[in-house]
């Protein structure tokens, strides 16, 4: 199992949002690179990056810091976060992202999506973003009444590499990562599902872990690293063994 440290971005600072609000954001640092260096010196083979403020404007807005991420980062950096046209998913593949998470595209504009994840196979990921259940979208500004495992199975057939499953009601707020919809959207879908959203502490790394055979790819951490609730190294140790 993946263990994907985060890094958020807004205004070119490294940050977290309590519940996707981008009024209630800590930051945690002003060098994007040397975060990505501590967590590749911690063991990560994998690193989650999201420009915040791309998500709401549908396109890069902190594209020198992530450039300087994915310079600094010996891994596998997956992306996401305003991505909505194919010139976009092909810079960022160009210049060197290993993924790119889709999130509003793949609700308002799946057959692109799809075109996408047959054009770069393995390497687009699916956002399914819930709040009650249904789906998300616009930086999860914007609720449908799309519910996320109708969402999920559109893409079955088409190629993606995950699904990447957040419970928007408890990410940043430390209350623990939602086990329950994870795994059971992993039972209902033949797309591994890395979760997100909560992650407290190794416990629910290791409950996580129980279930990779089910179908959990891995799972997005960040408050938990950033204020040392987390330890990586344990983590990672903890996911591989899975």
């Amino acid at each position: 199992m993946i263990i994907f440290p985060a890094i958020d971005l807004k205004g070119g600072e490294v940050v977290r949002l309590a519940e996707g609000d981008m009024d209630r954001a800590t930051v945690y640092g002003d060098n994007p690179a040397a975060q990505a260096t501590l967590f590749a010196d911690a063991g990560a083979e994998h690193l989650h990056v999201v420009d915040l403020d791309g998500s709401f404007a549908g396109r890069a807005e902190n594209r020198e810091a992530v450039e300087a991420i994915v310079e600094a980062f010996p891994g596998y950096v997956q992306l996401g976060g305003g991505i909505r046209t194919r010139e976009a998913v092909e810079g960022w593949f160009d210049l060197g992202v290993a993924r790119i998470v889709m999130g509003s595209a793949a609700l308002k504009d799946p057959e692109f999506v799809k075109d996408m994840a047959r054009a770069y196979e393995g390497g687009i990921v699916v956002a399914v973003d819930a709040k009650d259940g249904m789906v998300a979208t616009e930086g999860w500004a914007e609720v449908s009444d799309v519910p996320v495992v109708d969402l999920a199975r559109r893409f079955e057939d088409a190629g993606v590499a995950a699904l990447l499953f957040t419970d928007i009601g408890r990410d940043g707020m430390l209350k623990g990562c939602n086990i329950d919809a994870t795994v059971e959207l992993a039972r209902q879908v033949d797309i591994p599902v890395i979760a997100s959203g909560g992650v407290k502490g190794l416990d629910d790394i290791h409950v996580l872990s129980l279930h990779a055979h089910e179908g959990i790819e891995g799972v997005i951490t960040g408050r938990a690293l950033y204020e040392g609730r987390l330890d990586l190294a344990a983590a990672i140790a903890m996911g591989a063994r899975a």
